[in-house]
């Protein structure tokens, strides 16, 4: 009996469990899918698998109860779904549920898989005994190939096409706006190029016209020797002149095309969505910006232009050789079928290589931005050493990875140079045959010498340069990864201009997925003008995602959300975010002054504006006891003030802006009781004729709201004041009592450490 089963489900044949399962299959029992089930009905880790077969689905529980199974029958159904990083399987007959399995959403992609094997059997019909070898799939994810292709979508998403040298000439848009300068540096080129190959051809009249005629008994003429030297000075101060003035120009327009691609990249990445960032880190863009674009320019500013010089010389030195001899050329060339040869099998490991380069390099400068301003943290633990470990280890890697190219670009050099020379000897000696049978004079074969010399110089440059190209082809690749990604908050093509905002937001059908989890399901709500909604619910409800859908960080799924009536969507995105307020629960500050980081939303504003504001926030004060007063530098991430002091200027900076809408998300949750009232004295003051949607870790912090709005599992469940849900005892209700049963056993816990602390003090060692 042979049994045929997808890649993507041999694991499940493996140990104890796949032989009891091998045993229970038919002869004809194809195994199409498994999902492996690590999490228990209680949430506890143990190992379980759901398997469908083409006939039905098994499944053997991590309570560890053996396998059981339900045959595909006509009414049964999977569904799948996810919330709070737990992934739900449940099978359902048309009388109730059958089985579930829970799962980490590590296993998601098998699940969906399991799930889509599971729908096309029933679509074929119970019973149905043929084996699915017959429906193509991707060999790599075995996901199910659309009709008439061959290209698995999942994977070409997945896989970034290879680097390619020709990605450099998508630079041409940079350099578009420069064309004038560029073209002119081309002609230098080719002028200095010309000019540097006349000394060569000037030989020929010195050797036979002047040396050997002086050998063989004539007199020298001086005048004719002046002659040639005076042409050989006049080409050689014509060639530095040119090659000066064409280098100048060039350097000078390959400088202005680096700094205008690190801006258009910066100013790209600040008009991307936030999910673009929560998948990338920092020191991987900083160096993309900083040092590949340094690269690039390197490249541009210098080896470009000795290529295009080395193209020249190559092209017009072998013209100068054919006209001069075209048998003696033709021995020239023998090497270079060779040359090409090795460039262009190096040249794919070379790229290869420094792409695996950059990827590295980005790890050690993630250390770094991590580390940098985490540096409280890494001494507060005393990791140090552990942080140091890691850079060592990130630096190491680098070295590795760099030695493994640097074997092959070793190898790759000498041997081209040894061609070179090999090709020069073989010219020696035909010329040389050819002088003995004076076919050429030694004159020209001196000037030949003296050309291939040239020649073979610019090969073997052009070869070096293969490096240095494909280090630039891995970073353009790396910047217009980024430059090639389009925002998932777009602006509109012909945005609803936002004059002034009344601040009534309406929510129909809202739904929202973070990948493959769905945060928000069909979620309605309106909210009046003016009117406080506090958000309430367990850790991972959907709050924080429902405003920053509000704030257009990110765009619904489904459903919309209006601002007075127009869809979000409509607005361009910037005009809409400046009616928008929002203080966090750990409040950013930039390096710079407490005046410039109150004024960072409206850089405009004047001084007694800014006063103005940090008088409303209740930060006049603290701001008067620093040194300099408003002028005071703020460290880095706002070090050197407290966390109370931060929100209060966050709170300044957002009251200078006068936002119609405000967004509150945990504002006070990160100070104690009195910085608490302080902040809340100062929210009273924000909040005033403001749509308000407050995100609140204490319960009690929220009585002034008009409205709670009560979530779970990404939809909303209760709406009212706080007096009236309280009445009804239901999701609010039990929230507040839980938060009130807390806060009475930590001040119990409080107190029988005070009654220690005491008993300690009153009773001095030694005494009862």
């Amino acid at each position: 009996m042979q049994h045929h089963h997808s890649v993507d489900a041999s694991g499940v044949f493996a140990g104890p469990q796949g032989a009891d399962l091998r045993a229970m299959l038919a002869s004809e029992e194809n195994v199409l899918a498994a999902l492996q089930v690590d999490l228990s009905a209680d949430l506890r880790f143990a190992a379980g698998w759901v398997v469908v077969t083409s006939e039905r689905l098994l499944a053997c529980d991590p309570a560890g109860t053996g396998w059981r199974s339900w045959p595909l029958r006509d009414g049964v159904a999977l569904k799948l779904h996810d919330h709070g990083g737990v992934g739900t399987l449940e099978l359902h007959s048309p009388a109730a549920r059958e089985a579930l399995w829970r799962f980490t959403l590590a296993h998601h992609p098998q699940a969906l898989r399991l799930v889509q094997r599971f729908d096309q059997q029933m679509a074929r019909g119970a019973g149905n005994h043929a084996a699915d070898d017959d429906e193509p799939s991707c060999p790599t994810c075995h996901t199910p190939l659309p009709p008439d292709t061959d290209e698995c979508p999942a994977c070409a998403r997945a896989q970034p096409p290879q680097t390619s040298t020709w990605v450099l000439l998508r630079l041409w848009r940079f350099a578009h706006p420069y064309r004038k300068q560029l073209a002119a540096g081309l002609g230098l080129t080719l002028a200095s190029t010309a000019a540097t190959l006349v000394p060569p051809y000037l030989t020929i009249p010195l050797m036979d016209d002047i040396l050997i005629p002086f050998q063989n008994g004539q007199k020298i003429d001086p005048k004719l020797v002046l002659l040639y030297l005076g042409g050989l000075l006049l080409s050689a101060l014509l060639a530095w002149g040119l090659s000066w003035a064409r280098t100048y120009i060039l350097a000078l327009v390959s400088e202005r095309i680096g700094a205008d691609l690190r801006t258009t990249t910066y100013e790209h990445l600040l008009r991307l969505s936030l999910d673009y960032f929560g998948g990338k880190r920092t020191g991987d863009l900083m160096a993309r910006i900083g040092s590949e674009t340094d690269r690039i320019n390197v490249f541009l500013s210098l080896h470009a232009l000795d290529f295009v010089t080395d193209v020249l010389m190559i092209v017009m030195t072998a013209a100068i050789l054919f006209s001069i001899n075209p048998w003696l050329a033709l021995v020239t060339l023998v090497p270079l079928p060779f040359i090409g040869w090795m460039i262009h099998t190096v040249r794919d490991r070379l790229r290869t290589g420094f792409e695996k380069i950059d990827r590295v390099w980005s790890e050690v400068t993630n250390v770094l931005a991590d580390t940098i301003p985490g540096i409280r943290v890494v001494k507060a633990f005393a990791q140090e050493k552990r942080e140091a470990q890691r850079f060592r280890d990130a630096n190491q890697h680098n070295l590795e990875v760099n030695d493994k190219l640097n074997k092959t670009w070793s190898l790759f050099t000498p041997t081209v140079s040894l061609l070179t020379e090999v090709g020069l000897l073989v010219v020696w000696a035909f010329g040389i045959w050819l002088v003995s049978r004076n076919q050429i004079t030694v004159g020209v074969l001196t000037a030949f010498i003296a050309y291939i010399g040239r020649f073979y110089g610019r090969l073997d440059s052009m070869s070096r340069i293969v490096s240095v190209t494909q280090k630039a082809a891995a970073g353009a690749k790396r910047i217009f990864d980024i430059l090639d990604h389009v925002s998932n908050v777009p602006d509109p093509a012909q945005p609803v201009k936002v004059d002034k905002v009344q601040g009534a937001i309406s929510m129909q059908g809202v739904g929202f997925r973070y990948g493959s989890r769905a945060v928000i399901k069909g979620l309605d709500l309106d909210i009046r003008p003016g009117e406080m909604i506090g958000l309430v619910g367990h850790s991972g409800s959907g709050k924080s995602t429902l405003v920053n859908l509000i704030s257009r960080f990110y765009d619904v799924s489904d459903g919309s959300i209006q601002v007075d009536g127009i869809d979000i969507r409509r607005f361009a995105v910037a005009d809409y975010r400046r009616h928008i307020g929002l203080v966090l629960q750990e409040p950013f500050l930039f390096f710079g002054t407490i005046a410039e980081n109150i004024a960072y939303g409206k850089p405009e504003a004047t001084r007694e504006e800014i006063v103005a504001a940090a008088r409303a926030a209740h930060a006049h004060e603290f701001i008067l006891r620093l040194p300099h007063g408003y002028d005071s530098l703020v460290g880095e991430r706002g070090q050197g003030l407290s966390g109370g002091e931060r929100q209060r200027i966050s709170i300044a900076r957002a009251l200078l802006i006068d936002p119609r809408i405000l967004i509150l998300d945990e504002a006070t949750s990160a100070v104690d009781t009195e910085t608490e009232k302080e902040i809340q004295r100062a929210l009273d003051n924000l909040v005033q004729g403001r749509t308000t949607i407050a995100i609140a870790h204490r319960l009690s912090t929220l009585r002034k709201a008009d409205r709670l709005v009560v979530m779970d599992r990404g939809e909303v469940v209760e709406v009212g004041p706080h007096d009236e849900l309280m009445e009804k005892q239901g999701a609010y209700w039990r929230l507040y009592e839980a938060q009130a049963r807390r806060a009475e056993e930590d001040a119990q816990a409080a107190g029988v450490l005070i009654d220690s602390s005491l008993l300690h003090s009153a009773h001095p060692a030694g005494q009862p």
